[in-house]
């Protein structure tokens, strides 16, 4: 399935429009906050500025009857009577209010200009009381519902307030103002989303490039390559980790693959080396048989050397069908179930079947450690330790020969060495002597040598047990068979 790289469901795409929504709203924030931070700004220098001109204008402006009667004097104003503000007042955009300290309420702006919004009496005389900070400023709507951005100023002496000057503006240049600013930024926004998106385009796709060439790669792995691996220094770090974990499974999948092959070279070798085995005895079945349908049944004695050689080869094939069931069993049955077992009795159990099947050879079993214990099951470690033994005496002289048994512990281990004085083992053969099937140069007669499952039989019983064996030959000076079990 190939898809885009600009598909909604690419990396790419994904990782640009992720991109693009949290810079989108970062910049809305930004926005927002400038908006909120600008408005109060805006809002605080008006409002200072308007206190400002309050304060600048004249005491007497604001209180009538403040000098004595005279009426000649600029500003006088007579008792009862509102004050007559500066005409400074009378502008466009501007509402002019005075408050006594009684919290009465007159409104002095211009019949044409902005009508002074009030608050309640009660207000007005706190305020009166405890004045506002400078540059405090509220945001209240008159009676034909004009929003504006009112400052108080409490008027007379100090400590002896006596009244309140109010001053409004309209907020809707302000607002128009912030309005601007806003536009601006949005615009400006917008441009650098744009330029942003030009730059980061090539940067997201030399970015991703490395991603780029190892889906190309693993897309053209196959069996047959599973020996290539990806360049893991590629400049960033998750790229190399998914290439670091994408080889070791290559290295895994080339393991199983190389243990798939030998596994089968292994059972097609096996098939054939079984079925040379079964071919042989049968060959020679069948040819004893023909030679008595053509008359040799009436001579005795040709009759009986026929019939024992026909059992001899059903013996041997006997002996190598139970050996390929119990190999089949070993590989694929559980572990049994396991005991501790004393190895000390178990061998002295087993001395009068050794010396039997010895003959004439001079035999030996030597204890250096009683109660000796493992875990596992006596009569695969009985059939371990005869498989051995078989396999000295088929290669010892019946008379000459010596077979030495013996039975102590090294590191935490039991340990079970059989050995013989026979012909030995070429150090050629040595690595594949517990192959099945493998037999050596020097065992290859059907005298002397068996099939070649005896040793590969060992070796299973005692790995079933969590041990290990092995062997050191000399070739013409004998074999030593050594097998390692842990200690229960």
């Amino acid at each position: 399935m190939r898809l885009s790289v600009w598909s909604p469901r690419s990396l790419r795409f994904q990782l640009l429009q992720r991109s693009l929504f949290v810079l989108a709203a970062l910049l809305l924030m930004i926005g927002i906050l400038q908006y909120m931070l600008m408005k109060d700004f805006q809002y605080k220098n008006k409002a200072e500025a308007l206190e400002a001109q309050l304060i600048s204008l004249p005491y007497e402006w604001f209180k009538g009857g403040l000098m004595d009667g005279d009426g000649g004097k600029p500003g006088f104003v007579p008792p009862g009577q509102p004050p007559v503000p500066s005409p400074f007042y009378y502008q466009p955009g501007l509402s002019l209010a005075s408050i006594n300290s009684q919290g009465e309420f007159t409104d002095l702006s211009n019949k044409d200009g902005l009508k002074a919004p009030s608050l309640s009496a009660s207000q007005y005389k706190e305020m009166i009381q405890r004045p506002n900070k400078h540059g405090a400023y509220r945001i209240m709507t008159d009676s034909e519902g004009t929003q504006q951005l009112v400052v108080f100023h409490v008027t007379g002496p100090p400590g002896r307030p006596d009244g309140i000057i109010q001053a409004g503006t309209d907020t809707a240049s302000l607002q128009q103002i912030l309005m601007t600013q806003l536009a601006i930024f949005i615009g400006l926004s917008v441009l650098a989303l744009a330029a942003g998106l030009s730059f980061y385009i090539p940067l997201l796709q030399r970015t991703l490039k490395p991603l780029s060439r190892m889906v190309q790669t693993v897309s053209q792995t196959d069996a047959a390559n599973l020996s290539e691996r990806l360049p893991v220094n590629q400049g960033q770090q998750e790229m190399d980790q998914l290439a670091f974990a994408f080889n070791g499974m290559l290295e895994r999948l080339d393991h199983s693959f190389e243990a798939e092959r030998q596994t089968t070279e292994r059972m097609r070798q096996f098939i054939a080396d079984a079925s040379h085995e079964l071919r042989t005895p049968l060959t020679s079945i069948h040819g004893f048989i023909e030679v008595l349908l053509r008359g040799a049944a009436a001579n005795p004695d040709q009759l009986r050397s026929a019939l024992t050689s026909m059992q001899l080869e059903s013996k041997r094939i006997n002996k190598l069908v139970e050996d390929l069931l119990l190999l089949a069993k070993l590989d694929q049955a559980p572990a049994p179930e396991r005991v501790d077992i004393r190895l000390d009795q178990l061998l002295l159990e087993m001395e009068p079947q050794l010396r039997l099947l010895g003959g004439e050879r001079k035999c030996s079993l030597n204890i250096y450690s009683s109660d000796i214990q493992v875990s596992g099951h006596p009569d695969q470690l009985k059939q371990a330790v005869l498989n051995l033994f078989l396999n000295a005496v088929q290669h010892t002289d019946p008379t000459a020969g010596v077979l030495s048994l013996k039975l102590y512990t090294e590191d935490e281990e039991a340990v079970i060495t059989v050995t013989d004085n026979g012909s030995g083992i070429g150090e050629e053969h040595l690595p594949h002597l517990f192959e099945r099937f493998y037999r050596s140069e020097s065992s290859r007669t059907r005298k002397s040598g068996g099939a070649g499952l005896g040793l590969a039989i060992t070796k299973s019983l005692v790995e079933i047990h969590q041990g290990s064996i092995q062997v050191n030959s000399v070739q013409g000076s004998g074999s030593t068979f050594r097998i390692r079990l842990p200690l229960a």
